[in-house]
């Protein structure tokens, strides 16, 4: 593992708590929408908020931080609870919840590929992680709040997600500071999903064929 400066690690644990919060209050407005009892309210806040990191945690081998710390496990219930007794108070809680869902993608995205440089991993796979962190834990949200999953909607979101990554790696292998980093990771990150969400973009989708019907040229009977 590679040493980490202390004012790096310092910005990695205060991203990785702001996710953890913000992924729990849309795990909690999912629930909101479901009309779920307090118990549902605080199950799907903290899967949703150390769900990505958790996944994270393991796939690098290191000591899962939730289990290290229990301050993101503690802020994660606060935080539900918090919106079960508030939720009502919003008036349009859907998109209320993408927009936090987009800010939280852009923090977990920018703390698992750093986590990923900081001990050693080569771009590939620290992309790879700030990706896996970004997407674990919407992915459990949806399935447990029987959403349609973030991987089976047209919405850029990997694909905003990736973006973040790489911003964080270009803005590393220029030599600029942690704090500036970040900063460019999240705001790539979180711009390219609001201006998707804002402008309705997706991406191109695969669109099926009709098979050749036989004795047509180049087919062979």
């Amino acid at each position: 593992m590679s040493e980490v400066a202390p004012q790096a690690a310092d910005i990695l644990r205060a991203l990785d708590l702001a996710s953890v919060v913000v992924f729990a209050v849309t795990g909690a407005l999912v629930a909101s929408r479901k009309q779920m009892d307090i118990v549902g309210f605080l199950w799907l806040g903290v899967v949703t908020g150390v769900g990505g990191g958790t996944s994270r945690d393991l796939l690098l081998g290191a000591p899962v931080f939730w289990v290290v710390d229990a301050t993101p496990l503690a802020l994660c219930l606060c935080a539900a609870a918090i919106v079960h007794f508030s939720a009502h108070l919003v008036a349009s809680r859907y998109r209320i919840l993408l927009y936090l869902d987009a800010f939280g993608m852009a923090l977990v995205t920018t703390v698992g590929t750093a986590k990923a440089l900081d001990m050693g991993a080569g771009p590939l796979v620290a992309v790879g992680m700030g990706v896996i962190t970004a997407a674990v834990g919407g992915i459990l949200r949806d399935l447990l709040g029987q959403e349609p999953s973030i991987l089976l909607r047209r919405d850029i979101y990997v694909t905003a997600a990736a973006f973040g990554s790489i911003a964080l790696l270009v803005a590393d292998g220029l030599g600029l500071s942690r704090l500036v980093a970040t900063g460019i990771a999240i705001g790539i990150g979180f711009g390219v999903r609001a201006g998707a969400l804002r402008f309705d973009l997706v991406l191109p989708v695969f669109r099926p064929r009709p098979g050749r019907i036989p004795g047509q040229r180049g087919e062979v009977e």
